[in-house]
């Protein structure tokens, strides 16, 4: 054969080797990313399975929670809130501004409701505040209607002065959870539910 077409035929040879490798090398990179893609998308699923799981899994739990809590040991849904009131129910004070020499402003009473039942309406106290912890004033407000399992507030005066405020509670009143508490009222005692507006009648044994 002519010398001047063994290089070339080399060449041509060569390329083809490396063309065929190149095409080797792309199927099985193709291959590894197909295959990494099929374990990533069942990995996502076993995710999205076992968040679902775990999501029934804490429903379950939950509600089995609620059930022993307020049905637990036989004792009737309401007076079980009534008996652990203080649990489910809470005032709190909103962010609020206070002056460089102070004074306070944008101040809202938020009431929480976290029982099943309505509250018709709830008294609190604000108690402004200096720093020296001494009252500069007290004001009484009341929030009315708050919702089942929910929250309502009332905005509050604005003070000239005083740096923090303190918040009591001085009365809850519920007809639907036949509820009513006052902080000046106390409970009699040896009473097991001493927070009936209405005292339950005593059962037959």
């Amino acid at each position: 054969m002519n010398r001047k077409y063994i290089l070339p035929l080399i060449l041509c040879i060569f390329t083809i080797i490396l063309a065929l490798g190149y095409c080797r090398q792309q199927t099985e990179v193709r291959r590894v990313l197909t295959e990494n893609q099929r374990l990533w998308n069942e990995n996502r699923d076993l995710r999205k399975s076992l968040e679902q799981s775990n999501n029934v899994s804490r429903q379950i739990d939950d509600r089995q929670a609620v059930q022993q809590r307020v049905a637990g040991q036989f004792v009737e849904r309401r007076a079980y809130y009534r008996r652990n009131w203080q649990q489910f129910i809470s005032v709190s004070a909103s962010d609020y501004r206070t002056g460089l020499l102070g004074g306070i402003k944008n101040l809202s009473i938020v009431v929480r409701n976290q029982t099943e039942y309505p509250i018709d309406n709830v008294v609190v106290t604000v108690q402004y505040m200096r720093n020296n912890d001494e009252v500069f004033k007290t004001e009484q407000y009341t929030i009315n209607n708050i919702p089942e399992k929910s929250e309502r507030s009332v905005a509050a005066s604005n003070s000239r002065k005083g740096s923090k405020v303190n918040l009591k509670l001085v009365s809850v009143t519920s007809q639907a959870m036949n509820f009513c508490w006052a902080a000046g009222k106390p409970a009699p005692a040896n009473n097991p539910d001493p927070f009936e507006c209405v005292p339950s009648p005593p059962k037959n044994p």
